[in-house]
């Protein structure tokens, strides 16, 4: 279940509200200026399913946001369990950074937790299957998949680069609850 948890910026043990309910997710990400919507693939995915065929499954969604926001390229990232580099891979994330661009990520499936450190207030966001997310450029964030990462996620980008941080040098993001295993991470384990 999605959720979002905010906390004052320097209390990250007592939240402040707990929302699961999409509605009010939408709601107050948006009164932060952070998007937040649900898709539904035009057609079936299998796992396994290349690139080409997750992005056609949601051709018509990418393409609306891809106009209204002017974002020029797109592509698919996943990540298991058995990932040899997966700590590694986490690790680069979980410190707090910006970007000059817009950080896009639609879940495909599995599950990822955006912390974002908007004023005095963080907002922790567990986003799963159907979620996207939309960090404004310039917003302080990190991004945890927990020690047992399992997610398939499109990525949309201004910059042909693709992900380009700027960290902040805040620990911030250390006082704050980490994402814990998602179930679907533990069903892709057993397997």
């Amino acid at each position: 279940m999605s959720r979002l948890t905010i906390y004052r910026d320097d209390r990250g043990e007592a939240p402040l509200a707990i929302w699961t309910e999409f509605a009010d997710i939408a709601r107050e990400l948006g009164e932060a200026g952070v998007r937040f919507e649900r898709w539904e693939a035009n057609k079936p995915v299998a796992p396994g399913a290349s690139q080409d065929e997750v992005i056609a499954a949601y051709r018509e969604d990418i393409d609306r946001l891809m106009r209204e926001e002017g974002y020029q390229t797109v592509d698919v990232v996943s990540l298991t369990p058995d990932h040899p580099d997966r700590a590694a891979f986490r690790t680069k994330f979980l410190s707090e950074h910006t970007h000059a661009e817009d950080e896009v990520r639609f879940f495909v499936a599995g599950a990822g937790q955006f912390t974002l450190h908007l004023g005095d207030k963080v907002y922790d966001v567990l986003c799963e299957q159907g979620d996207l997310i939309g960090v404004p450029d310039g917003t302080r964030h990190w991004f945890d998949m927990s020690e047992s990462p399992y997610f398939v996620a499109i990525r949309l980008f201004n910059n042909p680069a693709g992900w380009v941080a700027s960290f902040t040098g805040d620990a911030i993001a250390e006082r704050f609850p980490r994402m814990q295993p998602h179930a679907s991470a533990a069903a892709t384990k057993a397997a």
